[in-house]
């Protein structure tokens, strides 16, 4: 049982509880029933907004840390400009990745797409557009949303994807239940860089993913910014990154290599 489930589990179990005593005794005070109501919203919250606790379904946060290997993931691409720079270091590095990307920019630039893809790189689904309330969608919606995101990688690469990364990493019921329904594997992290804000420091983003990094983990950067407004410090910060990796002894795969003993599948 996931961490999210048994949190759900213990915070129902307690409001129940407090719920029956307020009802059996009259002068049982009613502060700690609303207390742990409360509590209960906070759960619920933070099931849907923190990928690792998997409530809803299962989310890859971690590759299997027996192997010498991290996977880097890149969101919110393809750009024509910041994207081709990060493909030339990974080039340069002979280091995979994993890009999930949107829909909607993919259909602007498929020859960006079809150069991740032909430098063996795995592309992954970040939704049609960056919808940051994808996961209160209509389920119908959702899944309209990831079908035409994967229509496009499709027609432009040959190749559908079998990985989503939901806009923000939220994951609530109707998330998981479209993701089912389309076959597609959830994926979080366990490395944040925080490299997608304006105004991100390269060598800050570089240090906090070095100092975290582990076998099996799967690092969030980003290859574009939402709106292409600015060029995310992942850009700068991925020579160190990558030369980090190789100082450690590690090896990096794709999201799919990592879960398959390095084999691509």
């Amino acid at each position: 049982m996931s961490k999210g489930k048994i949190l759900l589990l213990l915070s129902a179990l307690g409001t129940g509880a407090l719920a029956t005593g307020t009802i059996l005794s009259p002068a049982f005070p009613f502060w700690p029933t609303a207390a742990a109501l409360a509590f209960d919203l906070a759960i619920l919250v933070a099931s849907v907004m923190i990928p690792g606790l998997a409530t809803y379904a299962p989310i890859v946060c971690w590759a299997d840390p027996g192997r010498e290997q991290v996977a880097l993931t890149f969101d919110d691409g393809p750009s024509p400009t910041s994207t081709p720079k990060l493909l030339a270091e990974l080039a340069r590095h002979q280091a995979r990745a994993t890009f999930f990307v949107l829909g909607a920019k993919a259909e602007r630039f498929p020859d960006i797409l079809r150069a991740i893809h032909a430098a063996g790189h795995e592309i992954g689904l970040h939704g049609q557009e960056h919808d940051r309330l994808l996961s209160l969608r209509h389920p119908r919606r959702i899944i309209a949303d990831l079908e035409r995101a994967q229509a496009i990688v499709t027609a432009t690469t040959g190749q559908p994807a079998r990985l989503f990364r939901p806009p923000v990493g939220h994951v609530s019921p109707r998330t998981a239940a479209a993701a089912r329904r389309l076959g597609l594997t959830l994926v979080g992290w366990s490395i944040r860089a925080r490299d997608g804000r304006a105004g991100a420091r390269a060598d800050h983003v570089a240090r906090r993913v070095i100092s975290r990094l582990r076998p099996g983990a799967i690092v969030l950067l980003h290859d574009a910014s939402e709106r292409e407004e600015f060029e995310p410090a992942s850009v700068a910060a991925i020579g160190p990154i990558l030369a980090a990796i190789a100082k450690q002894g590690l090896a990096c795969a794709t999201v799919s290599e990592s879960l398959s003993g390095g084999r691509r599948p």
